[in-house]
């Protein structure tokens, strides 16, 4: 099968959802046509945002899309999750301009899933090849500094270094899924210390007569996402700023996908003062933003890493990835995970230069996973089970 033809869509409203989610497949929720669009309708992604939609679609002979690659101008390094702040300034310290860029990503989502987004039957080399190629176009077209590709899975990985893209390494945090019964199952794989800790920080978390619900599908309405998106600015804005995320995004992803939300929100003396937001699919939930209007010790913890646990024991699934970073999430059973980008820089100079960078910081960032995984809070296997 050929690759066929490139060309690049301007808003991803320009093409059937059918046409991409038959791509896009139906486990990671982040690259479906609806999450996508959901961002650009609402105006969260726009080019007066530093986000300018230029995606690519691969087409076959007949005209059948094969392949697709959610791709951005981007005027800035914000909402990406994998920092170039740093190579930016080196750059423009040594003459040469880094923006704009061109990203591969899903906007402000820091959640590994497949880039190249392939049809079934399509041969996946040949398209990935396909749409490379056309990112790489653009690149030269444009007079870029840069294309990077963020949060790529393994397979993804793996053919970008072998075709010459570089790869950098980093880590989150993830909670797995060992078959556990029920939440005492997965506290009593713990460390004594450790389940003492959890134990107290969960009581402690709703010791001021907080109660806890989760929310999904139809269950969830508008009253639930108003009081969601009230402790998101307040939270979002004492912490980095300006959020986001708009209103409008929330209300088009409950019209269009509220089977893939999970809504965790605290209410104590019948107002709604915390919440946490998740997302479902391919056996994983995926925890993304957090917001409160109240403060209690370790609700923070309850709302967005334990409720999280309970619910994917509770539903079957195999793990929970909690966001970027936090090493605070190790002591509560998540564990470190290797995350990856592919970046192509087209300046010699400037190539040879991250490309040093990124040998050393591979090594500093194996070894701080293989650290931190000696510092896990489960009981070692072979031990016999401890007394409380």
């Amino acid at each position: 099968m050929s690759g066929g033809t490139v060309r690049a869509l301007a808003r991803i409203a320009a093409l059937s959802a059918e046409a991409w989610d038959a791509c896009a497949g139906s486990d990671n929720p982040f690259v479906r046509h609806a999450f996508l669009n959901a961002l650009e309708q609402s105006g969260c992604v726009a080019p007066r945002q530093g986000w300018q939609p230029t995606h690519l679609v691969a087409e076959d002979d007949a005209g059948r899309v094969i392949g697709a690659l959610p791709l951005y101008f981007k005027g800035h390094s914000q909402g990406e999750y994998i920092f170039d702040q740093g190579w930016a300034n080196a750059y423009e310290r040594a003459g040469g301009q880094y923006y704009p860029k061109l990203l591969c990503a899903v906007p402000f989502t820091p959640v590994t899933g497949p880039r190249f987004l392939i049809a079934p039957g399509a041969d996946a080399d040949t398209v990935r090849a396909s749409l490379l190629q056309g990112a790489l176009n653009l690149v030269q077209r444009h007079s870029l500094s840069s294309l990077h590709i963020n949060f790529v899975t393994e397979s993804d990985k793996t053919w970008g270094e072998n075709h010459k893209l570089l790869h950098r390494l980093g880590e989150q945090f993830h909670w797995r899924n060992e078959g556990y019964a029920d939440f005492d199952a997965f506290l009593n794989a713990l460390a004594s210390r450790k389940r003492k800790a959890i134990r107290r920080e969960r009581r402690e978390a709703v010791a001021a007569g907080i109660e806890i619900e989760c929310f999904t599908g139809a269950a969830l309405t508008e009253a639930h996402w108003d009081a969601f998106y009230a402790f998101y600015i307040d939270t979002g804005s004492r912490k980095w700023g300006q959020p986001y995320l708009n209103r409008d995004f929330f209300r088009r992803l409950q019209a269009t996908m509220p089977e893939r939300v999970v809504l965790v929100l605290a209410r104590r003396a019948g107002r709604w003062i915390a919440g946490a937001w998740n997302m479902l699919g391919g056996g994983t939930l995926y925890g993304r933003n957090w917001g409160c209007i109240e403060q209690h010790p370790f609700l923070h913890f309850e709302c967005c890493y334990y409720q999280a646990i309970e619910y994917a024991i509770r539903h079957g699934l195999a793990r929970v990835e909690a966001g970027a970073q936090g090493e605070h999430k190790l002591a509560r059973g998540y564990l470190p995970s290797p995350i990856h980008s592919l970046h192509f820089l087209p300046d010699p100079g400037f190539h040879r230069a991250v490309a040093a960078f990124l040998d050393e910081e591979r090594r500093h960032m194996a070894g701080l996973i293989a650290a931190l995984d000696q510092h896990s809070p489960f009981r070692q296997t072979d031990a016999p089970p401890e007394t409380e």
